[in-house]
């Protein structure tokens, strides 16, 4: 699978935890990532991720791209229900792309964690 891992500032440190508790299984499959996330991610776990910019520099919209043309399988995006972020339409947008093209959105860890559950047919 094409896996998308995306997390806004304040919910980084549980994208990396998730990562780590899930790298036997997302080892198996293609990772891409925005930028600060994937760094993130790539110096706390053995995982190789393909890196997009960062979201507000484009990264949503990247990785938005690789959905409307079929190159994505299953978005988990942290969001930060909390805190404006100025990319708001970018965010806005992937969610709906994720919604138009029929792609599996997790938007917060417990969902995470069930897509994960259900994949490992567990």
């Amino acid at each position: 699978m094409r896996i998308a891992l995306i997390a806004h500032d304040k919910k980084k440190e549980l994208m990396i935890q998730f990562a780590k508790d899930h790298e036997d299984y997302l080892s198996n499959h293609i990772i891409y990532a925005t930028g600060t996330t994937g760094k993130r991610i790539m110096e706390n776990t053995k995982l190789k991720v393909n890196l997009k910019k960062s979201g507000p520099l484009g990264g949503d919209q990247e990785i938005g791209s690789m959905i409307a043309n079929g190159k994505l399988d299953l978005v988990f995006f942290f969001r930060d229900p909390l805190t404006a972020q100025p990319h708001e339409p970018d965010v806005s947008a992937l969610l709906r792309l994720c919604d138009v093209y029929d792609v599996p959105l997790a938007t917060n860890n417990a969902a995470a964690d069930l897509f994960i559950k259900h994949l490992k047919g567990k």
